[in-house]
């Protein structure tokens, strides 16, 4: 057995150890949530889920969600064992995934904060993918490589950016998803009508928010050009998904900013045409880390 493999299967048994309460989430969804191909979510009524007042049903947002999960999970998992995700979890029709490769660590506690993030988001896709059955999306075609570049040079950081080339790259890298994976939940939350199902994703969101204050906290403390370059890259943010202040950088008035909230000390929500125009760098319809744009019925 490879030690690819080896590393995958460690981290499935620590999985087992820590994840009791996603088999409990998953017994609480078994009924409620996609039953075959037809992805009814039966304890929510009709043939598809329930609709909110918006028109989507919440295997729609599950679905929204398990894309940015593929995303998350292909970013850390090659940077941790130089593979992404496995053929079982990526669906019936996958897209192809460009970049990505192992991060030369030099500093031991980096690497295992990657190993336990990359665990995390590996059992999110399949939690979700298990949640949703038949009616989950396969995943879409997912660029590590060229939109890193992009999202540099439109912050003005320069015309190339790779996040595999060191730790501290890896964690500018990790930067640009975690805050945006937790402001994406937490609007996402409005929307969902089985108590089942929000459950689910205030779990998911919970462990976004420790990625989050764990990445934001390394690189306060890294300093310099690291903090410099996660404030541009916060700005872009703020700059692609409208005239609302919803993002801040580690450091706010010269100080530590680990934790970035409102006024009330909420965390901010993001709409998902909000969260669409971030991983799609401002694009269309498609763009930036989704070149085609995502798989379900909001994209």
């Amino acid at each position: 057995m490879s030690v690819t493999n080896d590393l995958l299967q460690a981290k499935e048994s620590i999985l087992e150890a820590r994840f009791e309460r996603r088999n409990l989430l998953k017994t609480m969804l078994g009924g409620a949530v996609a039953m075959g191909a037809g992805g009814l979510l039966a304890g929510c009524g009709g043939s598809g889920g329930s609709s909110n007042s918006g028109g989507v049903s919440d295997a729609d947002i599950l679905n929204f969600a398990l894309n940015l999960e593929y995303l998350e999970a292909e970013y850390y998992l090659r940077a941790t064992t130089g593979l992404g995700l496995q053929a079982a979890d990526v669906g019936a029709n996958p897209g192809a995934v460009t970049g990505g490769s192992a991060v030369p660590f030099a500093t031991t506690a980096f690497q295992e904060y990657a190993n336990e993030i990359a665990a995390d988001e590996l059992a999110h896709v399949r939690f979700l993918r298990s949640a949703l059955g038949g009616a989950a999306v396969s995943r879409p075609v997912i660029n590590l490589d060229t939109s890193f570049d992009a999202a540099a040079s439109a912050a003005g950081l320069g015309p190339s950016f790779d996040p595999y080339a060191n730790e501290v790259n890896f964690l500018i890298g990790a930067f640009v998803f975690e805050d945006v994976g937790v402001t994406a939940y937490k609007g996402a939350a409005a929307l969902i009508d089985s108590s089942a199902t929000l459950e689910a994703a205030a779990g998911i969101l919970a462990v976004e928010a420790y990625h989050a204050g764990v990445i934001r906290t390394v690189i306060y403390n890294i300093g310099g050009s690291a903090v410099t370059t996660t404030q541009a890259l916060s700005d872009l943010r703020d700059s692609v998904d409208g005239a609302s202040d919803l993002d801040q950088g580690v450091t706010a008035g010269g100080v530590a900013n680990i934790v970035p909230t409102d006024a009330n000390g909420l965390a901010y929500s993001r709409t998902t045409a909000q969260v669409l125009s971030i991983v799609y760098l401002g694009g269309s319809g498609s763009g930036g880390f989704f070149p085609n744009g995502l798989n379900g019925a909001i994209s």
